[in-house]
Parts: structure tokens; C-alpha cells; sequence
């Protein structure tokens, strides 16, 4: 498991490329970090730097580049952080991903594979391309630098707050919240994870004690979509200062319009589903908004 020894090497591997979080007040003792202004919208850019970066240190960083399975996000932050190492990112991403990330992608360089409907599929194809290819393969989540890097942004966040007890996060696949929550260990703060009712890989792993896939339905799903959470991921909800909250796509919904119609924050559904979970409390609470790339059109100030 990731330690606050592996948060501060990718601290140091990542500082000065990518954008520190910015905190802003949001209503009595909350505060949201607005992790969507990071470089391709989400907070993926550092787990996907800090993966590269090490591996380019480690001199297994081949000439074929690097290939990603995603929902759209960790494969815009992959294909980021290769044009920073020089190499060809090629991205797997479902034929269900929003358009605006597909072209995002093909914007950034990435050579992008839609297949299926599902990331699981998605995934299947790349794991068949980086076996015949020699391209290095990354995943969205699942891997000790990817979750490392995430960290990072905890230890932003204390910097800058360091009165902080609660961290709200949405949960897909468990990489950010791993980080987090083995970041938050160190500080001795709370860690919410979030997750539609329908995307529920991190709850129903909890009530199986073991990760087990689990259907996925929900509007946040091109994000949160993972079909099971990683085993990293498990064990820092098993521990004593995370807890494991679900909330339904209306509450989802609701929250997002009004991040938009109060605060005038355009964020993915993602985003919106940690507000959707976060407690109502007299403890300083930090709620990460850890994306916006998405279709803003459906958005009223009505």
C-alpha cells in the first residue's frame, strides 16, 4: 500500500508542472477545491505525470510510448503527460465517452481506439495493444504512482487550510481517494468517499470485504464508471478515518445545477456527486471538484 513516503516523491517529481489547487470559500466552514482548473480538467494529471516521470526515471519508458484504457479523463491526462515525456500516448476509450473528450483527446496527440460501451471492454482492447506493441501500459486508477500522484493534492489542500478535519471525494475506481486517503492518515483528517447508487464498486467491495464487479448505471458513470475499485482503494476505506457514503443521480443532478446557478462552477457529474455526499457538519470540510470536462449545455440559470 502507498505511504506519505511515496505522496512526497511524487510531491517533489510533480511540483512546478502541474497547477497547485486552488481552495475557495463555499459557505460556512466549507470550502471547495476547485481541482477541475487543473491541466486537462481533472486532478488525473498528476497521477499520470508522476507514473511517467518515474518510469522515465527508472529508464523503462520505451520508444512505443504509453497505451490507457479510460472513460475519458485519466486518458486526457496520459495523453498530456506523454507530450511532456516526448512519447505517443494511444488511449482506449469506450464508443459511449462524451464527444468533448474525445476530441480533447485527438487534440493533445493521443491516438484514440473507441471501443465497446463499457471501460471494462475498453480495457480489454488495450491490454491485447500493449502486449503486441511494447507500448508501456498506464491504468486509470489501479496503480501505486497513479494513486500517489492524486495524494499530492491532499497535501496541497492541508498547505493551504491546515484547519481542514473532513475531505470529501467521489469515487470511481479509487484512485484519487487511495491518495487521499493516505494522505489524509499523516494529518489525522476524515476522508468521504462518494459514489452514485449505481456505480457503488467501492461499497459493494466493502460489504464482499474483497473487490468484486458491479454493474454500472448512473449519469456520472463516464466518470465513476469502474466496474470494481481497486484493492488500494479498499483498504483505505477499511481504515478508521474514511467512511463510504452512496447518493442517488438525482441528488447528483441537483447539486450540479446548483454549483452552477450559486457559484457559476461548471463541473462533470463526478464532481458534483462529492457535494452530493458531503456531511452536514460544523467540522471545516473540503469538498473536491475534481472535473470539468463536460457538456455544459444542459445548464440553466433559471
Amino acid at each position: 500500500m502507498i505511504d506519505h513516503d511515496d505522496i512526497e516523491a511524487a510531491a517533489a517529481r510533480v511540483a512546478g508542472h502541474v497547477r497547485p489547487v486552488t481552495v475557495a470559500p463555499a459557505g460556512e466552514r466549507r470550502w471547495f477545491a476547485l481541482e477541475f482548473l487543473q491541466h486537462t480538467g481533472t486532478f488525473k494529471a498528476r497521477g499520470a505525470l508522476n507514473f511517467l516521470a518515474e518510469r522515465r526515471e527508472a529508464g523503462v519508458l520505451p520508444d512505443a510510448g504509453v497505451a490507457i484504457a479510460s472513460g475519458g479523463n485519466a486518458g486526457l491526462a496520459c495523453a498530456w503527460a506523454a507530450a511532456r515525456e516526448g512519447v505517443t500516448a494511444t488511449v482506449f476509450v469506450p464508443e459511449t465517452a462524451p464527444a468533448v473528450k474525445v476530441a480533447r483527446l485527438r487534440r493533445l496527440g493521443a491516438d484514440v481506439r473507441q471501443v465497446g460501451r463499457e471501460y471494462a471492454e475498453a480495457a480489454a482492447a488495450c491490454a491485447e495493444f500493449t502486449a503486441g506493441s511494447g507500448a508501456l501500459a498506464s491504468h486509470a486508477y489501479d496503480h501505486p504512482l497513479i494513486a500517489a500522484g492524486a495524494g499530492t493534492l491532499l497535501t496541497e489542500i492541508v498547505a493551504v487550510r491546515p484547519g481542514v478535519r473532513r475531505v470529501v471525494v467521489a469515487v470511481g475506481g479509487g484512485g484519487l481517494f487511495s491518495g487521499v486517503a493516505a494522505a489524509a492518515a499523516r494529518h489525522g483528517i476524515e476522508v468521504v468517499a462518494v459514489e452514485p447508487e449505481h456505480c457503488r464498486a467501492l461499497d459493494a467491495a466493502l460489504a464482499a470485504g474483497e473487490p468484486v464487479d458491479v454493474a454500472v448505471d448512473s449519469v456520472a458513470a463516464d466518470s465513476l464508471g469502474a466496474r470494481r475499485v481497486s484493492a488500494e482503494a479498499l483498504y483505505w476505506a477499511q481504515q478508521p478515518h474514511t467512511t463510504s457514503v452512496l447518493v442517488t443521480d438525482e441528488a447528483i443532478e441537483t447539486e450540479r445545477r446548483r454549483l452552477w446557478t450559486d457559484h457559476h462552477l461548471v463541473v462533470e457529474h463526478a464532481a458534483a456527486a462529492a457535494l452530493a455526499g458531503a456531511p452536514d457538519t460544523d467540522d471545516e470540510t473540503c469538498v473536491v471538484l475534481c472535473g470539468a470536462n463536460t457538456d455544459p449545455t444542459d445548464l440553466t440559470t433559471a
